[in-house]
């Protein structure tokens, strides 16, 4: 593993171990040159996925360019790093499991935003102003309509005649 600080390609391991959901294997790391310490994880590959722009120009899958969208649509919101890394990890295996290898990036898109719709109702419109590519103030009280009628939906099937309204 390359040092990131000092380009050497001689590192060492001083710590291994899993993360919390044991999807991947965290690894402490030290370069004997700089005295650099670093943190790597370690993840299953089931396939090499290629993304399919709208363009029709192929790109290799990049998890950390997915975890870097979903950062900024969930800036300074009050959710716990370990859900995001497990919708991810989701959104991943759903991706490697359904395709022969390419992907396209609408419907990496689209289980983006279901994820984001379950996790956190601002992150979702956050990623839906980008990800629909909004022009208008009234595309923001579209989709935040359609939120607001898919939980009212919920909860009016949730005390729907013969069920008992849900106590949490």
């Amino acid at each position: 593993m390359r040092c990131p600080y000092c380009g050497s390609l001689d590192t060492q391991v001083k710590d291994s171990r899993p993360t919390e959901d044991a999807s991947a294997i965290r690894r402490r790391r030290v370069c004997p040159d700089c005295a650099g310490r670093f943190t790597t994880f370690e993840r299953v590959q089931l396939r090499e996925l290629t993304v399919v722009k709208k363009s029709g120009r192929r790109v290799p899958f990049d998890r950390d360019k997915l975890m870097q969208s979903l950062s900024i649509s969930l800036r300074k919101r009050p959710i716990d790093p370990e859900r995001v890394e497990r919708m991810v990890n989701g959104i991943v295996r759903q991706l490697e499991s359904q395709s022969e290898g390419e992907v396209h990036s609408v419907r990496i898109g689209e289980l983006v935003m279901e994820g984001l719709r379950a996790l956190d109702p601002i992150a979702y419109v956050r990623f839906a102003s980008v990800y629909k590519n909004f022009r208008e103030a009234s595309d923001f009280s579209t989709i935040i309509d359609e939120l607001a009628g898919s939980d009212s939906d919920a909860q009016d099937l949730a005390t729907a005649p013969g069920k008992a309204p849900d106590p949490a």
